[in-house]
């Protein structure tokens, strides 16, 4: 085609602003006016290729997430008598304790008792031979008799002086020896017969009827079990807080869940210095005997008495922080949690007081303190419902 041959250098790849590829021509006036329509042509179908195409719109939903209120288990904040107490351990001994012996010498005639039977003060418990007490008291009387008379005589005749001083003042000493004798051997009939000094309960016997026994044989033992006594060594940081009359109440391992109450009566006036504590004693009653010397005794010893103190459920406690400082969370008029720090006081079982921080009749979460932060918007409900909702 000569010179009207189309160079294709004549056409050279560019792009427009957009980046997208397109077509330009580099080559004479004269070809690209013959050919302009044919080129027209071509650009129609190819020409929006050098157009930049428009972003196609997006729809972009942005949905506003609201947060439904998290249910949790609330407490009422209460009042309550709290006890601060010092725990223990101790030993029961009987009120009073006696073993019982022989004064003189003798036969076991009769025993007038069971083991183990409740006596009356003043009971005979044990009757010795007294046979030959009556021979003796019998020998003595007489021994007295004779030396009244001698001494009557004697008084007359120093009077009438037909006799020395020295006469009627050993006259006179006669007589009052033969009247200790004779005092003497009455005070061993009455010993012959032993009774119980006080109201208890009698031991095991150690002897028997017909059994010859010495001055000072151990008989019996009396035990006076009501009321009985309670021992215990208190440290000596706690005997400020210690006085006369304070309530202890004590748990037994034969008796448990059961608890027990007396009064403190007496505080020992010295501390040990090996274990730097006091002796303390306390009275508890036991009509039924049940407490018996020897017995561990768990004492709670009763320091001080708040009444109307502020008491939450120990699951309301949320963080300790050392030295009685916790957090809790506190639900308001809005149903909305607030974190609250409170100072605690005495834990009881279960229960917890606080000395600040709350008042009696706010409400406290106790269960879902995991779910919630301060702000958040809680659905309240009691642990009586939770407890409802889980019965099948």
């Amino acid at each position: 085609m000569g010179s009207e041959t189309v160079n294709r250098r004549s056409f050279r790849p560019a792009s427009n602003k957009a980046g997208v590829a397109c077509v330009q021509w580099t080559g004479s006036t004269d070809f690209l006016m013959r050919f302009l329509p044919t080129i027209v042509l071509v650009l129609a179908f190819t020409g929006t290729a050098c157009k930049p195409k428009p972003a196609a719109p997006v729809a972009v939903a942005v949905a506003k997430t609201v947060r439904p209120p998290t249910q949790v288990v609330v407490a009422e904040v209460k009042r309550e008598t709290v006890s601060e107490k010092l725990a223990l351990v101790g030993t029961f001994a009987a009120d009073e304790q006696v073993e019982i012996k022989a004064e003189i010498e003798g036969v076991v005639q009769e025993i007038n008792f069971e083991e183990g039977q409740p006596v009356e003060a003043g009971r005979m418990l044990f009757k010795l031979d007294e046979s030959k007490l009556f021979l003796a008291i019998k020998e003595a009387e007489s021994g007295f008799k004779l030396a009244q008379v001698n001494h009557t005589r004697a008084a007359q005749l120093l009077k009438e002086k037909l006799i020395p001083q020295a006469e009627f003042d050993q006259a006179a000493a006669q007589f009052e020896a033969s009247r200790v004798v004779l005092e003497l051997r009455n005070r061993h009939l009455k010993d012959a017969r032993i009774h119980a000094p006080f109201d208890g309960v009698m031991s095991a016997r150690n002897v028997s009827v017909g059994q010859v026994i010495a001055r000072n044989t151990a008989l019996v033992t009396l035990v006076k079990l009501d009321p009985v006594r309670v021992e215990l060594s208190v440290p000596e940081r706690y005997l400020g807080q210690l006085k006369l009359g304070q309530t202890i109440e004590v748990n037994v391992a034969a008796f448990p869940g059961y608890k027990f109450t007396g009064t403190v009566f007496f505080i020992g006036p010295q501390v040990d210095p090996s274990t730097r504590t006091a002796m303390v004693k306390a009275r508890l009653p036991n009509p039924k005997r049940e407490l018996l010397p020897g017995m561990l005794a768990q004492v709670e010893l009763i320091l001080a008495m708040r009444e109307n103190a502020i008491v939450i459920p120990e699951t309301a406690i949320g963080q300790n922080f050392g030295d009685n400082q916790a957090s809790l969370f506190v639900v308001d008029s809005n149903q909305t949690v607030q974190p609250r720090k409170v100072r605690l006081g005495v834990r009881l079982p279960g229960k917890v007081e606080v000395l600040s921080g709350v008042a009696a009749g706010e409400q406290v979460v106790v269960e879902g303190l995991q779910k919630i932060a301060p702000g958040s918007k809680v659905k309240v409900a009691s642990p009586n419902d939770e407890k409802r909702s889980a019965r099948p």
